[in-house]
């Protein structure tokens, strides 16, 4: 497949939404971005995916982060289809500009086609995929799934806490990590820096190995 990966800058593209045309640098400048598509308008699973990231909305708005819907179907599609994922979503409203690409051009530019599914006339299906865009335009992180099977929202944000966390600090988290949870100080950190970043203080587990490597602070 060809197309982007991670730390590649988003190409600035010039794309149709249902709130109208914009280029993509200026719509991710100055944010962080979760950009995804998903197969089709009018169908299941991307229904619910697309509710639920109405309903997420706030979490959203909390981090300062924009959300950008693709398919390969046409505005007006778009914008019959939003009827249902409210009605589906409840009170949440779709208040995010959905990406029309019914060439499937972007798809591809954006590495995005499903490579096995089809549609009946034989053209490749876009597939269930989602980059994080930093504020710098480029890929932080990617999730590709199959069709039958719908993304969990509680891991995007996750990972968003996890990413901008460690786009201010000089850390990592570690398995498992959830918000407010302690993160581990950076390998590229050595302990007298690890002193001056991290007033709080860190702790270095005692492995058998001796090397000092794994150690815990607290971060905001």
């Amino acid at each position: 497949m060809p197309g982007l990966t991670l730390g590649d800058a988003v190409p600035n593209l010039e794309v149709e939404t249902t709130h109208g045309k914009m280029k993509l640098h200026d719509y991710f400048s100055g944010s962080w971005t979760v950009l995804f598509s998903h197969p089709g308008d009018f169908t299941p699973v991307c229904t619910t995916e697309l509710a639920k990231m109405a309903s997420y909305s706030n979490e959203f708005e909390k981090r300062c982060v924009k959300l950008l819907g693709l398919s390969c179907d046409d505005i007006s599609s778009h914008k019959e289809w939003t009827k249902d994922v409210e009605a589906f979503a409840g009170d949440a409203r779709v208040t995010y500009p959905i990406i029309a690409d019914p060439n499937r051009e972007i798809l591809k530019e954006l590495n995005m086609i499903d490579a096995d599914e089809k549609d009946s006339s034989g053209r490749h299906m876009p597939s269930r995929a989602l980059h994080i865009v930093g504020p710098d335009k480029t890929i932080k992180l990617s999730f590709l799934y199959p069709a039958c099977t719908g993304r969990n929202m509680e891991e995007v944000l996750r990972v968003l806490d996890s990413l901008q966390r460690a786009c201010k600090h000089k850390i990592a988290t570690p398995v498992n990590w959830k918000l407010g949870e302690p993160v581990v100080v950076s390998p590229s950190v050595d302990n007298e820096q690890a002193k001056e970043l991290f007033p709080q203080g860190f702790k270095t587990v005692d492995l058998p190995s001796k090397k000092g490597y794994l150690r815990f602070t607290n971060v905001d």
